[in-house]
């Protein structure tokens, strides 16, 4: 039986008159504070409740989760790793949290230098020398990126139409580029899982704006060819982006900027610490080459004479992509962890991501197949596929997702990318222990010996355990019920 955990809603908890706090009587005159035409005429519907019903309420609804502290979440292309805790208190210090957006500039020059530093930092680690902190997310960083290709176009003249990426890449890479005002076309992988170099050069013509790539890609792999693939769309007049989700594969180790690429993002969140998933908030800043620099969002920072500005004077800007500067918060955890770790030690973060990558690869090879090698880079994809045939399964890389939840283990990212049949993508990060990687592997193993009806029902100790995934996104029920 289902170990279920009826919880109710933190209304239904509510008994009328009950406080969480006891104020004392005001002892100087009330003074009107609000103009009273802004004042509610009724009271707002709020639960009333104690201290203690709060926090147990969101404590206990808290044990629900999984998260990076409490699970090993091996969610391939995401890179959810531990996070330093040192540097959630040092973005939380009240001279970072408690700043103003509106603040004059010589009131924030602290932050400010920070955010410089960070600035040529990244310039260094991408080895493109112009770069843009205010970008929200990766997706958001691309799109922006994309929007500085078309700007570049446009002060050229030329009338470039086209993006072209693999067809492994992110789902946000043919996204982006509509959003841009590109039209997207799909280049085929061929059967080791890098870019089909024929197929690529069939497509390059003169239309062509962009080739967006993920190096390594999501396959797990480093594309070679890079160089090659660089030089064939420079000679057609394109531009190279560099997706930088996986770029904790290869700090210290190369850049983006010296194969070829001439615009990228970072995924600060993912790749330097920060939290990540649940929809935020992350950050995405661009790094480009000095001849796109002009075309940059704004505001950028900027320094003369030891005093910084957020500096709004660049004439061919493609002008703000959102509020204020972004959210610096992110980007103060990713400058912590740069510092913390140095040169030496971004690299060791690539070598140990790449090394544990392929130690669990090493183990699950012998339990799915890997259709692409005995290598790897930061994560590789496995494949159930032949689980179908064997145990007459329908889907068994979900089956095997959902079992992996009874055993205190988050699934790794199922069925992406659509180039590998029931794939399992799979990426252990830097920050996890051989131990955990053992505990992993050797549930796995017995998880593919099961019957199929047992993994068809799982998972079997959840509250929820299969709901249908489309109306759960649009008739959310808040309330569990034995019914």
């Amino acid at each position: 039986m289902r170990n279920h955990i009826a919880t109710k809603l933190i209304f239904e908890l509510s008994r009328s008159g009950r406080k969480g706090v006891a104020l004392p009587q005001s002892d100087v005159p009330e003074q009107p504070v609000i103009d009273p035409q802004f004042l509610a005429t009724e009271a707002l519907a709020l639960p009333e409740l104690a201290e203690p019903d709060v926090i147990r309420h969101f404590t206990n609804l808290s044990t629900l989760n999984m998260s990076v502290d409490t699970h090993f979440y091996p969610l391939g292309s995401c890179t959810m790793k531990y996070n330093p805790k040192r540097n959630e208190r040092v973005a939380a210090m009240p001279g970072f949290a408690e700043i103003h957006p509106l603040q004059p500039d010589d009131t924030v020059q602290g932050m400010l230098r920070l955010l410089y530093e960070l600035q040529s930092m990244l310039a260094e680690i991408s080895g493109l020398p112009c770069v843009s902190l205010q970008p929200a997310a990766g997706a958001h960083g691309e799109l922006a990126a994309l929007m500085v290709a078309a700007k570049h176009f446009r002060k050229q003249g030329a009338n470039r139409t086209k993006v072209l990426a693999p067809d492994s890449a992110h789902g946000t890479n043919p996204a982006s580029a509509r959003m841009a005002g590109f039209s997207f076309v799909t280049v085929k992988s061929n059967e080791d899982g890098m870019v089909d170099l024929a197929d690529l050069q069939s497509k390059l013509d003169d239309e062509i704006a962009v080739f967006m790539i993920t190096n390594p890609n999501t396959l797990g792999l480093f594309d070679a060819q890079v160089r090659q693939i660089a030089e064939s769309v420079h000679a057609k007049g394109g531009l190279i982006y560099l997706d930088g989700a996986n770029m904790n594969a290869i700090l210290g180790v190369t850049r983006p900027g010296d194969f070829g690429a001439d615009m990228m993002h970072f995924n600060p969140h993912k790749t330097f610490s920060g939290p990540h998933g649940g929809g935020g908030p992350g950050a995405g800043p661009i790094c480009v080459t000095e001849e796109l620099g002009p075309y940059l969002p704004i505001p950028r920072v900027t320094e003369s004479d030891g005093v910084y500005v957020l500096d709004v004077a660049q004439p061919d800007t493609i002008g703000k992509v959102r509020s204020f500067f972004g959210n610096v918060g992110v980007l103060v955890r990713a400058y912590c962890y740069i510092l913390s770790h140095g040169p030496e030690g971004l690299k060791r973060v690539a070598e140990n991501a790449v090394l544990n990558a392929n130690y669990l690869l090493s183990k699950v090879k012998h339990i799915l197949d890997v259709p692409h090698g005995d290598r790897c880079m930061h994560e590789f994809v496995a494949s159930a596929e032949k689980l179908k045939q064997k145990k007459d399964m329908k889907q068994p890389a979900m089956d095997i997702a959902k079992r992996l939840l009874d055993f205190g283990f988050h699934p790794p990212t199922v069925y992406f990318p659509l180039t590998v049949h029931e794939g399992m993508m799979m990426e252990p990060t830097e920050t996890e222990s051989k131990e955990t990687l053992d505990a992993f592997a050797e549930r796995l193993f017995h998880i593919t010996e099961e019957s199929a009806e047992l993994l068809s029902e799982a998972p079997h100790s959840t509250i929820i355990s299969r709901p249908n995934e489309v109306a759960a996104a649009r008739q959310p029920v808040m309330k569990w019920s034995e019914e």
